[in-house]
């Protein structure tokens, strides 16, 4: 099946459920919920915490709409537990593997959390859209989920796949074994296109929920950046839509390049994956910092002859300690994928 430039970025719709709190009474019109046909089921065990999502039959009469979405479920931790990865699946009831654009998106937030990156909003710390890339952080390395904090999930399926029935998905959150030292990491989201629903209103004309128009040939579009804490980057999770050719991160006072993702694509340009190599992992880290001035790059290339509409966003989820990194000598930042 065709992927199609509806397939809405993981972190912008992260942010537009954002005000979010446990009481759940935020309306998120664009997405309709399947109610009465949806299951959530929540599998905890010593070193994984699985969500079961489904099974649903896909609908095909949503023309317009970005995505099919189940209902929000939110759920707590009998004790706590550090995250140290995690990764996403969609199938069939009877185990049958699906396209990755299938889903459209898993977000996971904590809801007893205030995020960093944007104030007044509940911390965004995991989920996937059409790349499914699994994370496994640095050794020692994980985030904190509390026992007792209202964690909660959101998932959307997307639309437009051919009418199927049984469609199921799941997220998996590693979590490090009882008594493993682990340093605990922040959650800090950044993109070309504005990531905070409290900004949302700062979005420019060529700007919707599903990303940036991209024009025909080649577009470079970038967004300064400034961030909100001292931090040292550990692992940074990237999502991109289909005609993706690079995102970047900069910092533009040292006159570095921190991080440099390339896609893997296919000859039309369509989303394939993100290979292990391409995703930022490092116990040594790079350091970020409030004093310098940022910027996100992201680069895609429309076919001329592909007279569809393409949006695009580029994005990083980025884990990181508090603080600078250890090593004087890695504070410029790691040398770039």
């Amino acid at each position: 099946m065709k992927r199609s430039s509806a397939v809405c970025l993981l972190f912008l719709l992260a942010t537009h459920v954002g005000s979010v709190s446990a009481s759940d009474d935020h309306d998120h019109h664009a997405v309709p919920t399947l109610n009465n046909q949806t299951t959530t089921r929540v599998t905890i065990t010593d070193d994984a915490v699985t969500l079961t999502f489904g099974p649903i039959d896909l609908p095909s009469d949503h023309d317009g709409e970005l995505a099919a979405s189940m209902p929000k479920h939110i759920f707590q931790l009998p004790k706590d537990m550090y995250m140290i990865g995690f990764k996403s699946e969609v199938f069939t009831k009877d185990g049958k593997p699906l396209p990755k654009n299938y889903l459209h998106h898993i977000l996971m937030l904590n809801n007893d959390r205030p995020s960093v990156s944007c104030p007044g909003e509940p911390l965004f710390f995991g989920g996937a859209g059409l790349e499914m890339t699994e994370a496994r952080f640095p050794d020692g390395y994980g985030v904190k989920l509390a026992k007792g904090q209202h964690l909660m999930s959101v998932v959307a399926f997307y639309h437009k796949a051919p009418p199927t029935k049984d469609v199921m998905a799941s997220f998996t959150m590693y979590m490090a074994p009882h008594g493993t030292p682990i340093k605990e990491m922040e959650v800090y989201q950044v993109g070309v296109n504005i990531v905070c629903y409290s900004q949302f209103g700062q979005r420019g004309p060529d700007q919707t929920d599903e990303g940036i128009e991209i024009k025909p040939g080649v577009h470079v579009l970038s967004a300064p950046l400034k961030f909100r804490m001292d931090g040292c980057v550990k692992f940074a999770y990237p999502h991109g839509h289909d005609e993706l050719l690079l995102i970047a991160l900069e910092n533009r006072t040292a006159g570095r390049t921190l991080l440099r993702t390339v896609p893997d694509v296919a000859q039309d340009g369509t989303f394939l994956e993100f290979r292990p190599h391409q995703v930022y992992r490092d116990a040594g880290g790079f350091s970020v910092n409030t004093k310098d001035d940022y910027e996100m790059v992201m680069v895609y290339h429309h076919p001329l002859h592909n007279p569809n509409i393409q949006y695009g966003m580029g994005n990083y989820l980025l884990y990181m300690t508090p603080g600078t990194c250890p090593e004087p000598g890695r504070n410029g930042g790691s040398p770039a994928h």
